[in-house]
């Protein structure tokens, strides 16, 4: 999946909350359940839910789309991620094209939240990359075919885990 996907796609669980849950729980029309803390849809339904066009993630917009995060990450999100004493936030992503009019893309991504890294880079795990100023992705690895054959990994930080 080419990155400006990727951060679009993520961007979706940072803004997520306002208005995508059902009251008492449960899964919208688009897939998210706010109180679980879970995506389960597709490219599409995530662009609806954005008000997009069902074709915005375009050869993408049918791949199936997991998301997971926790309570920290809503709690970031609420505070504009501004706590100075930081967030053990966290958040899952996983692309699965290789369905019926899937693009063929299967992608997982794990992104925690790690501090200020461009005042101190050492913030970022080794082996992984920060995104937006404050957060470290630990893991991005998969296989899409306009990278070309096989499996690739862009991140594999040491430890993988969201603890480290």
């Amino acid at each position: 999946m080419n990155k400006t996907l990727f951060t679009l796609a993520i961007a979706g669980v940072i803004f997520a909350g306002a208005g995508s849950a059902l009251a008492g729980g449960g899964f919208d029309e688009f897939g998210y359940n706010d109180t679980a803390r879970i995506f389960n849809g597709t490219g599409e339904s995530w662009s609806l839910e954005k008000g997009l066009p069902a074709d915005y993630l375009g050869d993408y917009a049918n791949d199936k789309l997991i998301m997971k995060w926790n309570a920290e990450w809503d709690r970031g999100n609420a505070e504009g991620w501004t706590d100075p004493n930081g967030y053990d936030a966290w958040e899952n992503n996983e692309w699965n094209g290789s369905g019926k009019d899937g693009s063929g893309a299967v992608w997982h991504y794990k992104i925690k939240w790690v501090g200020d890294y461009v005042a101190d880079p050492t913030l970022i795990p080794e082996g992984g990359y920060g995104i937006w100023g404050q957060f470290a992705v630990i893991m991005d690895q998969g296989k899409d075919l306009s990278y070309g054959p096989g499996h690739l990994w862009f991140a594999h930080a040491s430890p993988a885990g969201y603890g480290n």
